[in-house]
């Protein structure tokens, strides 16, 4: 009894010590936030994230999908969240297709949107395939992601200006690619508060301690970059550094260097461990799809190269998302409950509480890192609070990491202008900017292809 009265005044002393710091223990009013393209699969995590947070007993959330049909399942599937874990009598709601109908009076407003959903991801990797350019993923550069943005920022930045009028202190956590092209867009066109959101940090990093035997809390690491192409350029343990033993393992264990090809060779011949997979990163750089012997050697399947692999995946993973929210509200699955380490959760709880907390988003460059262009948009520590998200500045990266950082960059740059102002010239210039496109094609063919999907998607590019 006499340790339970000394622990209670313990608590007590630490929360009166804590409030007069401005640091709350817990959220202590209701929020509202609003979720774009709750036909996503991030709906299930997010949304069980914020309810995961201390303090959150009520608010709203309010579910947008211009699929009605989708929208349903995310609606029912909301109802089955918020009674499982408790909170259906604190948390209000509603669903939507159409945003500004809730954006009024949002705290947060997470992005998931996919513009055309399934329609054109064949296009996009099967028209450049006929000129030599395969994809893996193709949803953040290269004709893939090219065509995804030009797409989807219109929309996005429509969003923006909507947020801008309804709900301007609101902060947009963005979650849909191509990250760094729809962020560089926000930060050249809206005054709206954002910041771009991926877990290749995350899943990176304990990847990491996981191959040095590392207990994740004890690593040590510095990271920044890009969005998809960051460097891991300190990696430590008490004052060891792993690199030298991360390095010779790859180099002497085929077993082990065959789970990463990609990443692997650029860390031998580059010097730092990079955020994304080895299909992604295939697809940033010139080096490993332009030759079919090449591809042999470095590619792999699923995420680890396969050609046309989201390509081919995306409807069945869009149709297996929707049929587990159909077993989950019938009772033959059960929803996922406990807390992920997505960051969105964590953001709200930090502003909200002012308690600090550090993660890695694609903000506006303006300096962070010194030997990336100042116009763009890097992937860096940024620090949470009641303030917002404040991104650190890193420095220099490492000459030989900023250059190829710089590669992809020039290409967001067109990119981003070409989704603003509807430009098919500055598309295909962006194009024939792209690493791998530009190792593989001349202009000419370039131009052609750009022409040929904008011919096949006109559908979803109005204005261009």
């Amino acid at each position: 009894m006499a340790q339970q009265k000394a622990d209670k005044a313990g608590h007590a002393a630490h929360t009166q010590k804590a409030d007069q710091l401005g640091i709350v223990d817990g959220i202590r009013r209701p929020l509202k936030i609003v979720f774009l393209g709750a036909g996503s699969g991030f709906l299930e995590h997010l949304a069980k994230d914020v309810l995961n947070i201390p303090g959150a007993e009520q608010g709203e959330f309010a579910l947008v999908d211009i699929d009605p049909q989708r929208l349903e399942l995310a609606e029912a599937l909301m109802k089955v969240i918020l009674e499982k874990m408790g909170k259906a009598g604190g948390w209000k709601l509603a669903a939507t297709t159409d945003r500004r109908q809730v954006l009024a009076g949002a705290d947060y407003v997470i992005n998931c949107i996919e513009v055309s959903g399934t329609g054109c991801v064949r296009f996009d990797n099967d028209i450049p395939a006929k000129y030599g350019v395969t994809q893996c993923i193709g949803d953040t550069i290269g004709p893939g992601g090219l065509f995804k943005a030009l797409r989807t920022v219109p929309v996005w930045l429509a969003v923006l200006a909507d947020v801008e009028r309804l709900c301007p202190q609101a902060w947009v956590l963005n979650y849909t690619n191509p990250m760094s092209i729809m962020c560089l867009a926000a930060a050249r066109v809206s005054a709206a508060k954002v910041v771009g959101l991926c877990h290749s940090v995350q899943g990176a990093s304990h990847q990491l301690a996981r191959w040095s035997n590392v207990p994740y809390p004890e690593l040590k690491w510095t990271c920044a970059g890009i969005n998809h192409l960051a460097w891991f350029t300190e990696l430590s343990h008490q004052g060891r550094d792993l690199y030298p033993a991360l390095k010779e393992r790859a180099r002497t264990d085929k077993e082990f260097a065959e789970q990463d090809l990609v990443r692997f060779d650029l860390m031998e011949h580059f010097g730092y461990y990079c955020t994304e997979s080895s299909g992604h990163d295939s697809e940033y750089l010139p080096y490993y799809r332009k030759r079919p012997d090449l591809m042999e050697k470095y590619c792999r399947e699923g995420y680890r190269g396969a050609t046309s692999f989201y390509a081919d995946g995306w409807p069945q993973w869009r149709q297996r998302c929707d049929q587990r929210r159909r077993d989950v509200i019938a009772g033959k699955e059960q929803p996922r409950l406990e807390r992920s380490w997505e960051y969105a959760s964590f953001i709200i709880e930090a502003m909200e509480t002012n308690s600090p907390f550090v993660l890695h988003g694609t903000m506006p460059n303006a300096g962070l890192i010194s030997n990336l262009p100042g116009d763009g948009v890097v992937e860096v520590a940024c620090l949470v609070n009641r303030n917002g998200v404040a991104p650190t500045r890193y420095g220099k990266l490492p000459s030989a990491c900023a250059a190829l950082c710089d590669w992809n960059m020039r290409m967001y740059d067109l990119a981003a202008e070409a989704c603003i102002h509807r430009s098919r010239k500055l598309a295909e210039q962006a194009l024939m900017l792209d690493p791998l496109t530009a190792a593989v094609c001349c202009p000419a063919e370039i131009r052609q292809m750009t022409a040929e999907l904008f011919e096949a998607e006109k559908d979803f590019l109005p204005g261009f």
